[in-house]
């Protein structure tokens, strides 16, 4: 019955090793330097890697926006909020997924 819950709640949970700053999912802790573990299944592994494609996308969007367009549409004040809004959405996943040690160097750092 465990198993079957697992396969429909998106597969069996393994060890991930997050960067926030570099935005990577490593599943080797050896191949690079990491903050947080989690334990995800496929499909929160893709959640995670979503927020994090977002959050790349937004940084591109914001270096592009400084550099071409210092008077554009958008406000610094507008682009940090979506900026903040994604990283509270990183956090929260890391939190929920997070192991004891992610979830209380997630609380020091009082983002959520």
């Amino acid at each position: 019955m465990r198993v079957l819950a697992d396969l429909e709640a998106g597969g069996e949970r393994k060890p991930y090793y997050v960067s926030v700053q570099a935005g990577q999912i490593l599943e080797d802790p050896q191949a690079a330097a990491y903050e947080l573990e989690v334990s995800l299944n496929e499909r929160e592994h893709i959640k995670l890697r979503e927020l994090f494609d977002e959050l790349s996308s937004m940084d591109e969007a914001e270096m592009f926006h400084f550099s071409h367009s210092p008077f554009g549409a958008a406000s610094d004040s507008q682009i940090n909020a979506g900026y903040d809004g994604l990283i509270q959405q990183v956090y929260k996943k890391l939190y929920e997924y997070g192991t004891d040690e992610t979830k209380r160097h997630i609380e020091s750092m009082q983002l959520l």
